[in-house]
């Protein structure tokens, strides 16, 4: 288990996206987060309390975790001094990123020196086997987007608290380091040797009774040529009963790929619906989230909107209005 509360470091992100994995771990578990700690020129500021790493540990912080999805998941050598200072002050690490904390030999070297703990939750802990393609009990959800960051994990964990309000039986599933972190649970997907990335997910989403959800993390999306393995993977793994639509409406091309824009609502829709009913022709799409972070309130209900009449679908920003809509519409399927 990762100790708790957590220091999140910040290390030079560029900007915000870049800095989801803190993101997430601030929003949806704000009691163990005891503060930031950022390098200079870092263009991410989650508004927690900036601190040394000697005044978190006195505020009784236990781990400090690499809050930075970065291109590639590299850990900087800038970040180095500090990962290894928090080791020499008792700190345990976590990180969610591909370049593995225990493949760098001298943080290895300070944590054995030191007695901490390497928390690498980007390395599978199962044998997972093929998918199958089996049907399975009990109900399931994914979230699939226009982009990757556009807001898949804060939908389907917004729709799980709002379900779990209701009495509706749901359980969200952790598919990448962001999820793993905040439930302590889940599978890091896109780690997983690409035979047995769907059978990861059937294994994430067991048999189960029948009018219980699982609310599925969407990763990547099928139009990012950079990560459109993973989401074919939730796809068909996932045997979705419903799809949620996820987009950010302000983004001027998908994420990291300048030369590639966005596809519409529609098109995504029209993709990904047939596809999914490979595993699950019953699946429908039953919804819209839209990230309208980068608009003002008049703007984005006006969006919203207008998606809702284009679409003849329910459409809501889940975590700035709420996922009623979205509920609902699973409700009645």
């Amino acid at each position: 288990m990762i100790e708790t509360p957590y220091l999140l470091f910040l290390g030079d992100a560029p900007d915000m996206l870049a800095a989801k994995v803190a993101i997430g771990i601030s929003d949806w578990r704000p009691e163990h987060a005891v503060g930031q700690i950022r390098l200079p020129g870092c263009g991410a500021d989650l508004g927690l309390q900036e601190m040394t790493l000697a005044e978190a540990k006195e505020a009784g912080a236990r781990t400090l975790v690499i809050g930075v999805a970065n291109r590639g998941g590299i850990i900087s050598p800038a970040w180095k001094k500090v990962l290894i200072e928090a080791l020499e002050m008792g700190y345990d690490l976590a990180s969610g990123l591909h370049n593995l904390l225990r493949d760098e030999g001298d943080i290895v070297a300070a944590a054995q020196t030191h007695g901490g703990t390497l928390h690498d939750v980007r390395v599978p802990s199962v044998g997972y086997p093929i998918a199958n393609g089996v049907k399975r009990t009990g109900k399931r959800c994914l979230a699939v987007g226009t982009d990757c960051s556009v807001g898949k994990m804060y939908t389907a964990m917004a729709m799980e608290r709002d379900m779990r309000e209701r009495g509706i039986k749901a359980t969200f599933r952790a598919t990448g380091q962001t999820g793993i972190l905040i439930t302590g649970h889940g599978v890091p997907l896109d780690a997983v040797i690409a035979d047995f990335m769907a059978g990861a997910v059937e294994y994430l989403t067991p048999d189960n009774d029948p009018d219980h959800w699982d609310m599925i993390e969407g990763q990547g999306s099928l139009f990012h040529v950079s990560y459109s393995g993973v989401t074919m993977a939730l796809i068909h793994g996932g045997q979705p009963d419903a799809l949620i639509l996820c987009h950010e409406p302000t983004r001027k091309h998908m994420r990291g790929l300048p030369g590639y824009q966005l596809p519409t609502l529609q098109r995504l829709r029209d993709t990904a619906l047939p596809l999914a009913r490979v595993s699950n022709p019953a699946c429908v799409a039953a919804g819209i989230a839209v990230n309208t972070q980068n608009m003002d309130e008049a703007a984005a209900r006006e969006y919203l909107a207008q998606v809702e009449a284009e679409m003849d679908l329910p459409a809501t920003d889940p975590y700035r209005f709420g996922p009623s809509k979205l509920v609902d519409a699973l409700a009645a399927i």
